[in-house]
């Protein structure tokens, strides 16, 4: 669609417009609409795929496994208020006791006390003895 305004001057853009011209090719483009929303749903699933894959070689999975030693971080539920920003920020031993399931991991302190409710491998790390 094109206003017309005067002007002193015709413009090429002016002079050569087709106003039947452009209502098929408006008609034409909403014909290819599917496919270019196709189009670009597939370049949206490729770079999903591209962004999956990138992230999944710089993971680095940790496997515990029962009987494992590992050093919980601290929380702020299991942090002491009286410790300050200056308090450790890991805590233990524990024993790995159980795998609930992957990445999900019962704990025991060395004297034997059981932890109420299983850990996540992310709050966990190894502990060399």
């Amino acid at each position: 669609m094109m206003l017309t305004l005067v002007i002193g001057q015709p413009t090429y853009r002016t002079s050569t417009y087709d106003a039947e011209a452009n209502d098929e090719q408006l008609a034409l483009n909403l014909d290819f609409i599917d496919e270019l929303r196709d189009q670009s749903n597939m370049r949206n699933v490729a770079y999903k795929q591209h962004i999956a894959k990138y992230y999944d070689t710089r993971v680095k999975p940790c496997a515990f496994e029962t009987g494992d030693w590992v050093m919980r971080k601290v929380s702020l539920a299991t942090k002491n208020p009286t410790e300050g920003t200056l308090g450790p920020t890991w805590e233990g031993p524990y024993e790995i006791t159980k795998v609930c399931r992957p990445g999900t991991h019962q704990l025991r302190d060395p004297k034997g006390k059981t932890l109420p409710h299983p850990w996540n491998a992310d709050h966990l790390k190894y502990y060399f003895k």
